[in-house]
Formats: C-alpha cells, sequence, structure tokens
C-alpha cells in the first residue's frame, strides 16, 4: 500500500466505485447497442421477407403462366390426329411435302397461345419429320436433336414435360431453356417424337429481371444443382452445391429465410420450389447492401458511445461526492497520531459519514479520558515508588552508622563523628524529606558523596571515588536517586577480591542528551546476553530495596525506550554503567 501514491491511496474508495460503475455502464451500453440492432435487422427481415414473399409470389404466377402455355402448347400437338399422322406415316414427296405444309399451319395456330411467349418449337417424329418454327432461333442440328442428352432425359421419362438447360457456345446470347415432352400414344404407351419449346434464357430471364436490383439477385436451380437462369449471368449453367444445401436446409426447418454466406458475402436467401419446372427459385439479398442504408450502425454507435459518456460523467460527480467526505475522514483518521489524537475529525458527508465521524470523535474522548486517568495513575505509582524508595532505607545501614559514629566520640574523634553525622542528616533529609520526583544534578552528586562519605569512615578509603561533573550540567533536572544504587553496587559487589581500586562518576551532556556513568576498576561481572543488565544474586547490606533494573524501569516509563541504563562489563577489569537522560532544565 505504501508504493500507491498518496492522493490514489486515499481516493481508493473511489477509484474502485468508479471503475466498476464504468465497466457496468459500458457493458450494459453494448448489450445494449448490440440488441437494439440486432432486433432492429430481425425486424426488418421479418417485414422484408413478407414483403419479398409477395414478390416470389408474382414471379412463381409469371412462371406458372408460362408453363400453362407450354402445357396448352403440348395437349393440343398430343391431341392433334393430323399431326401424329404426319409423324408416322410413310409418303411420296408430294405427299411429304403437303403434310409438311399442313404441320406448319397446325403450329402456328398453336403458337399464337402463348401470347408474349415467343418459344422456338420443334417437333420431330418416327418416320424421320423434323419441324421447327425458326432452326435460327435454336440452332441445334439434326444430330444432336436425336442423339443428344436433352432427348436421351426425355425418352427416359416420356410422360413428364421436362425443363432443361441447354447452352449453344457458337452462338451470342446461346442459353437456352428447352421444355420437352414424348409424343405417347395414350392407348398403347408408344412413342412416335418429341416436341421441343426453346426459349432463350435472356427471355426467361424477363420473368422476373424487373424485381432484381444491386444487392437483390434470383437464382433458378434444379434438383441436380444446375443453376437454369439468374440475373447474373456468369453463374447461369453452373453447378452450386452450396444453393442445394440451402434448399434442402430450408426445406427440412420450414423456414421463412435463412442467413448465409454466398458468393462471399453474408446474404439473406428465400427459396420457393416451383413443382411444375421442378426448379428451385432463390431470392438472395446482399444484407450490407439491402439493410445498410435502413440501420445506420454507426450512428447508433455513436449515440450509444454519447450516452454513455454523459453517464460515466455522471457517475463520476455522484461516485466523487459520495466518497469524497469518506476519503477526508480516512485522511483525518490516518494523521490522528501524528497530532497525538488532539485534532477531532470533521464531521460532513453522507449519514454513515457523519455517523462514522460522530463515533470516531466519541473514542478520542474516551481515549483522551482514559489516557489522562493512566497518566495520573502512573504518576502516583511513580510517587508511591519513590515514597516506598524514601521509607525503605535498611535498619541495618542506620544502626551500623550510628555505631560508627559512636565509636568515633568514645574515641575523640569529634570533628570526625561530626561530618559523618552531618552527612546522614543530610543523606536522610533528600531522600525522606524531599518528596519530589527530580532533583538537579548538583543535588544528587551531593547525595552521593555524602553516601560515599559515610561508606568510607565504616569501611575505610581503600576504595576512591572520583567526580568529573561538566559545569553546564550541574543545574539539569535528573530523577532523584539514579546514581546512587550503582554506586553502592561498585562498593559492595564490585571489590569482593580485590582490596583496593576506584570508583569514577562522570556527567556530561552530548547534543539533546545527558549522559551519567559510573565506571570502576574492580572484578567485573558476566552480563547476560538478553538483557543489558546484571543478574546480581551476590547480596551485602543495601541502602535501599530498589536495585538497577528499577532505574531502567524507571527511566524509560518517564521519558521513553529511547532512554535507560546500559551495563558493559570485563571479567577482572571492572564496570561501566551508562545512564542516558533527555536534557531537562
Amino acid at each position: 500500500m505504501r508504493l500507491i501514491p498518496e492522493r490514489f491511496r486515499h481516493n481508493n474508495l473511489f477509484i474502485t466505485m468508479f471503475l466498476i460503475s464504468v465497466i457496468i455502464v459500458i457493458t450494459v451500453s453494448i448489450t445494449i447497442t448490440w440488441t437494439t440492432i440486432r432486433m432492429s435487422e430481425e425486424f426488418f427481415f421479418e417485414k422484408f421477407s413478407i414483403t419479398n414473399a409477395k414478390v416470389m409470389d408474382q414471379v412463381k404466377d409469371s412462371f406458372e403462366n408460362y408453363n400453362y402455355s407450354i402445357v396448352v402448347a403440348s395437349n393440343h400437338i398430343l391431341q392433334s390426329g393430323s399431326i401424329k399422322k404426319i409423324l408416322t406415316e410413310e409418303g411420296t414427296n408430294v405427299q411429304k411435302l403437303n403434310a409438311y405444309y399442313s404441320l406448319s399451319q397446325q403450329i402456328k395456330r398453336i403458337e399464337t397461345g402463348f401470347d408474349t411467349y415467343e418459344p422456338g418449337i420443334i417437333v420431330t417424329g418416327i418416320n424421320g419429320t423434323i419441324y421447327a418454327t425458326d432452326r435460327t432461333y435454336w440452332p441445334i442440328t439434326d444430330d444432336e436433336l436425336k442423339t443428344g442428352n436433352i432427348t436421351h432425359n426425355t425418352l427416359k421419362q416420356p410422360k413428364r414435360l421436362m425443363y432443361q438447360y441447354d447452352e449453344r457456345t457458337d452462338k451470342e446470347d446461346g442459353q437456352y431453356i428447352v421444355t420437352t415432352k414424348a409424343l405417347m400414344e395414350r392407348t398403347s404407351g408408344s412413342v412416335y417424337g418429341t416436341m421441343y419449346f426453346a426459349i432463350k434464357e435472356s427471355e426467361f430471364r424477363k420473368f422476373y429481371s424487373s424485381y432484381t436490383s444491386p444487392g437483390n439477385h434470383v437464382f433458378l436451380v434444379s434438383k441436380s444443382g444446375v443453376i437454369m437462369s439468374s440475373d447474373q449471368s456468369n453463374m447461369i449453367g453452373k453447378h452450386s452445391e452450396e444453393l442445394l444445401q440451402y434448399a434442402q436446409e430450408t426445406e427440412a426447418e420450414s423456414k421463412e429465410y435463412i442467413i448465409e454466406d454466398f458468393l462471399g458475402k453474408e446474404q439473406i436467401l428465400l427459396m420457393e420450389y416451383l413443382p411444375s419446372f421442378e426448379m428451385y427459385m432463390f431470392n438472395v439479398i446482399d444484407k450490407n447492401v439491402t439493410f445498410g442504408n435502413l440501420i445506420d450502425k454507426k450512428q447508433i454507435v455513436l449515440i450509444s458511445m454519447g450516452i454513455v459518456f454523459v453517464a460515466l460523467i455522471i457517475v463520476f460527480l455522484a461516485s466523487r461526492r459520495m466518497t469524497n467526505s469518506l476519503s477526508r475522514l480516512v485522511k483525518q483518521i490516518e494523521n490522528t497520531s501524528k497530532h497525538e489524537f488532539d485534532e477531532y475529525v470533521t464531521v460532513s458527508g453522507t449519514y454513515e459519514t457523519r455517523q462514522i465521524g460522530h463515533a470516531f470523535n466519541s473514542m478520542l474522548d474516551e481515549l483522551h479520558e482514559y489516557v489522562d486517568q493512566l497518566v495520573i495513575s502512573q504518576k502516583n505509582q511513580r510517587n508511591a515508588e519513590l515514597e516506598a524508595l524514601q521509607q525503605q532505607i535498611n535498619p541495618h545501614f542506620l544502626y551500623n552508622t550510628l555505631t560508627s559514629i559512636k565509636f568515633m566520640v568514645q574515641h575523640g574523634g569529634k570533628e570526625e563523628s561530626e561530618e559523618t553525622f552531618n552527612a546522614l542528616i543530610s543523606l536522610l533529609q533528600n531522600t525522606i524529606g524531599n518528596v519530589s520526583e527530580t532533583i538537579t544534578v548538583k543535588q544528587e552528586i551531593d547525595n552521593l558523596k555524602n553516601y560515599v562519605l559515610i561508606n568510607q569512615k565504616r569501611y575505610g578509603d581503600t576504595i576512591k571515588v572520583n567526580y568529573f561533573i561538566t559545569s553546564d550540567c550541574m543545574d539539569l533536572q535528573i530523577p532523584k536517586l539514579i546514581l546512587q544504587p550503582f554506586m553502592e553496587n561498585s562498593f559492595f559487589h564490585g571489590f569482593i577480591t580485590k582490596s583496593e581500586g576506584y570508583i569514577n562518576v562522570l556527567v556530561w551532556q552530548d547534543g539533546n542528551t545527558l549522559i551519567c556513568e559510573v565506571l570502576d576498576n574492580g572484578d567485573g561481572m558476566e552480563v547476560s546476553e538478553d538483557s543489558t543488565l546484571p543478574d546480581t544474586k551476590r547480596k551485602k547490606q543495601q541502602f535501599s530495596g530498589i536495585g538497577v533494573r528499577n532505574v531502567h524501569e524507571r527511566i524509560q516509563l518517564i521519558y521513553g525506550e529511547q532512554f535507560g541504563v546500559t551495563i558493559s562489563s570485563t571479567l577482572g577489569e571492572g564496570t561501566k554503567v551508562r545512564i542516558t537522560l533527555p536534557i531537562q532544565k
């Protein structure tokens, strides 16, 4: 968290809320936009398919009308006895010419039933007679007519009226749709000839050409997959498995339309089956060309983006407004410790933020009250410890000191006994009579000198005590009785094997720190690795019940953990005690 810049750290909730809102708004907008475009397309597809179905019905009617004309003409030919006679009987050349003329007249009468259609009609008989209304219209040779696939397919199914595709490569515009049927005796079922109704594909295309446009095409596909007719001329005569598959899919699923890829584009395909022709009629509509202008996707996307932008601004302002007060509150709470819990937070913003602010301020009030009580309690505890210290003078120390004074008086040492007695009185006045927690360095040194004087009068002056106090330290305040326990340890614990030595007391300033040291050249001791203070088990008579560990804890309790007592000692060389205190005048 520390790696995050300060401004982002305090606005983490706002950033999180805003990002979540952005994701939700964008997701919803994309979904709605996509759904709108999709539903609009489907709506237009439905309407367009209905309209186009009607158009396809009209085209289908045109095909049926043509087919009806073919059926009527073929029935007339089949029912004409004279035509049958001409195609089956042999005769002289004159008779053949008369028959040929008679056949032409009858065919011309049949042609009048085609109205606007002008197919080329060819009739062939088993006697070798071949009649054509216009041999140039459908330029097929007699040999091709007799042996070609068109006649072969017709004779395989003589009862059917069959539509077939033929292409004359030697002629421009040489694509034809040929309707064929065998001339068959009804009673015997014997075939006596074949009739052909050929129409150019370009003429056949006129049945639907008025309904086509760029992006809107028509394909007539046979059951074998051959494209018989289309406004796409380059596709005529080719085999299309795709269209055949789409026809089967549409029939199987009974769909009004399907959307598939065809000719490299996404197309809408509508299909009608023409049973008379045994063909599939496809209306293929380019989706982009037909509907591209109806649905302006770009405009819809731009509108959606505008709505998203406005929504994000509203979300940004709303989120900022809702989280600002909370961010300020978090920052104030975070900085409270820097102001020692004395600065209350501002109560503002939403209901929840105000409640948190009230609760936090109430908590600060309770904390202040608790800290005040704790300070008072600790102060009372320290005073009690000090009073206990002042009242815990070792009775043996007083008894032995007074005995020593009595001995001095008996032996005429009036001045020496008076000096010792005055030192004891001064020591008792400063320890028992003075209830202050701190005294000056000068007062502490004076007490220490009185204590040393008494001990030297009792035990001799083989242990010399030296004082090195800088003049600028004399008036500084220090806790009472912090040097005496260490002087006492040096006297009674530091010189057990050694009979003489020295103890130096040093006090000086180092920057903002007051340093007091008590060092001796006595026996030394072992200091435990996990503590700066020794565990001294050897006991002699002591001035008080408060030891060196108590001094260390008192200093840290008053001034903090950065101050206290450290001891360094070398066995056989001596001990150094260092006390660090803040400078207090």
